[in-house]
């Protein structure tokens, strides 16, 4: 009996040593998709055509699609396929690199995930070689992930949003995780918004101005305040009986609703949309037509926080916003009927503050006076003079009981507000 002890002993050594084995040299689930052949027959955001790949988990599903002739995103939609409703797209790997006709997406031998064009150069890859992946898998969530024999993940999509958060998504403080918007709805670059975890809490970001960001808003209001490093999204019933239900950001210190729908609201997700709004949209599974629904908008006077006249763009380039509606266009002989043609002066040249003047519109704000501090005390001639040599400025806006002055680069869309004493100043070339 003594000597089965050792032998125990001795066979047990070899199991595992042929189970680390193994799983070290566990092969890997490959696959290679490539980019060709009919279209889809169903409606999809952005009037985009698709070719679906069979990579899914119900109500997702990986494709590539494009807006652009033989301009190619590979991409997960959201949505079911007996329903006419719209296809929505909420993830994409190459964002503003598209690809062709006969590109392909591959899963290799050593574990790396691939998007390489028709001429194999690589555009896209997760940069996983020779890291133990086995294979890929759509999350019931929406999370694609890439995982190790043990089924731990080492690659993940929610690490890398692109405009959309979906439920069980976290944005992180100091991560590389944000939202960053879409230019268009007809092509897939990106980069005027953006949506931030910081430490206070969320902040929305225009991109496109200056060098530095600005902000159109942040959480110094108490709004979207956090005290955590995380913030997730979550589509819960409110009760046991599931009566209402609730979209909310949750932390560890406290939740914010943003929407209950009369209706389960899982399939949710959260995104900055092409003109800045944060918008939550929900699909309600039963209906076949029209199953989308915005639930949700943070600048909308009916769902929202704040006004949807304090959106920068709200009236394009230019013009004045009051109740949500495009009401007027400034100009030097005042203020005239708004059009989509609304447009700051065009200033030509620059030449410092050489043939320069302003005209004045009583009682706006913009994004900037929200959330940027301004400068004063400032007298408004000196404010005028600064904008003057600044070939960049476009106007200013002056609040005149505090002599504070903010420099434009863009005066964008101007909110009416009670107070007559905050102006605004457009300059025009004399």
């Amino acid at each position: 009996m003594a000597s089965l002890f050792p032998t125990s002993l001795f066979s047990l050594s070899l199991l595992l040593l042929f189970l680390s084995t193994t799983i070290a040299h566990a092969k890997v689930q490959t696959f290679t998709y490539v980019n060709e052949g009919e279209f889809g027959p169903y409606i999809t955001e952005y009037d985009a055509n698709y070719r679906v790949l069979p990579i899914a988990t119900s109500p997702f599903q990986m494709a590539f699609y494009n807006t652009t002739p033989d301009a190619f995103y590979l991409a997960l939609r959201m949505g079911t396929t007996r329903s006419e409703s719209t296809f929505r797209w909420v993830w994409e790997a190459n964002r503003g690199r598209p690809v062709r006709e006969n590109a392909t997406f591959s899963l290799l031998s050593d574990g790396n995930l691939v998007l390489a064009d028709a001429d194999r150069r690589v555009v896209w890859s997760t940069a996983t070689a020779n890291k133990g992946v086995v294979g890929l898998k759509i999350l019931p969530d929406g999370n694609i992930v890439l995982y190790n024999a043990k089924g731990r993940f080492l690659w993940q999509s929610f690490d890398h949003p692109t405009d959309t958060l979906l439920v069980d998504q976290s944005l992180y403080v100091g991560g590389p995780t944000k939202l960053v918007s879409r230019k268009s709805t007809t092509d897939g670059s990106f980069g005027i918004y953006s949506l931030v975890l910081e430490s206070g809490g969320l902040a929305m970001y225009i991109n496109d101005l200056t060098p530095k960001p600005l902000p159109y808003y942040n959480y110094s209001d108490g709004i979207f305040s956090f005290s955590g490093n995380s913030v997730k999204l979550e589509s819960e019933p409110e009760t046991e009986d599931a009566f209402a239900y609730e979209v909310r950001l949750v932390e560890d210190q406290g939740t914010i609703i943003l929407a209950r729908p009369k209706y389960n609201a899982t399939l949710s997700f959260l995104r900055l949309d092409v003109d800045g709004n944060l918008v939550v949209y929900t699909y309600y599974d039963p209906v076949d037509y029209r199953a989308w629904e915005e639930t949700f908008a943070f600048f909308s006077d009916e769902t929202g926080r704040l006004s949807g006249c304090a959106l920068p763009r709200k009236c394009g380039g230019f013009g004045v916003c009051e109740d949500e509606m495009c009401v007027a266009c400034p100009s030097p002989t005042g203020l005239l009927g708004w059009s989509k043609g609304c447009a700051q002066p065009s200033l030509g040249a620059c030449k410092g503050g050489a043939g320069v003047d302003y005209y004045k519109v009583l009682a706006v704000e913009n994004f900037l006076t929200g959330y940027t501090r301004g400068e004063g005390a400032v007298k408004v001639e000196e404010c005028k003079r600064r904008c003057g040599l600044d070939c960049k400025c476009a106007g200013f806006l002056f609040w005149e009981e505090e002599s504070r002055c903010w420099l434009a680069p863009v005066l964008g869309t101007l909110a009416k507000v009670d107070n007559a004493s905050h102006v605004a100043y457009v300059k025009y070339i004399k």
